[in-house]
């Protein structure tokens, strides 16, 4: 039997990265954690991946960084969303709905 993980799509770990970020503050450990749980173990995305994309969506003005203390009174850095962040996650929230549908649509065509 396979395993029940999935491979992302490119692309999608932004929106995923920029959802999450949606509630408040979180570290790159923290976002690692947050996709596996609350994708109930269907993803895991490492910290490889995770970073680049952190900087990636900073470059774009999407996320904004600090360092502080992280629980384990560690120094480490936190993103935010950022209003221009907010506005991209409801765009890529929208565009990612509109292929779902039409994907199902395809998927479910004789």
């Amino acid at each position: 039997m396979g395993s029940d993980r999935i491979e992302l799509l490119q692309g999608t770990l932004d929106l995923i990265v920029l959802r999450l970020l949606r509630p408040g503050p979180a570290n790159g450990w923290d976002l690692t954690q947050s996709i596996q749980v609350v994708s109930k173990g269907a993803l895991a995305v490492n910290y490889g991946s995770v970073y680049p994309a952190l900087r990636r969506l900073e470059a774009r003005g999407w996320v904004k960084a600090r360092w502080a203390a992280s629980e384990n009174n560690r120094r480490a850095r936190y993103y935010e969303l950022t209003a221009a962040g907010r506005k991209r996650l409801g765009v890529e929230r929208e565009a990612w709905e509109r292929f779902s549908r039409a994907l199902g649509l395809i998927l479910q065509a004789d």
